[in-house]
């Protein structure tokens, strides 16, 4: 199982991992793995006019100039990108 986590997600990453491997025994999914891809906060920043990557979301401020914006593209996905089943 393929995920895509972001950073506004909501989600503790160790406790998903955790979760899913106990949810999974004594299924058929027992012993398959959740690989997750952690993803950055990015917003948009009005003064620069292009998308930042945030390394904090502590202040959702440019990275560059430093100016306040709520104006969030990214970091909030909780997605299923892909399932591989061996057969």
């Amino acid at each position: 199982m393929h995920l895509k986590l972001g950073a506004l997600a909501g989600v503790v990453k160790d406790a998903l991992l955790f979760s899913y491997e106990v949810a999974c025994q004594d299924t058929p999914l027992a012993g398959s793995r959740l690989l997750i891809e952690e993803m950055p906060i990015v917003v948009f920043c009005p003064k620069c006019e292009v998308q930042r990557i945030l390394g904090s979301a502590q202040q959702l401020c440019c990275s560059e100039c430093g100016t306040p914006t709520p104006d969030v593209r990214g970091g909030r996905e909780l997605q299923l990108v892909a399932v591989e089943i061996d057969e």
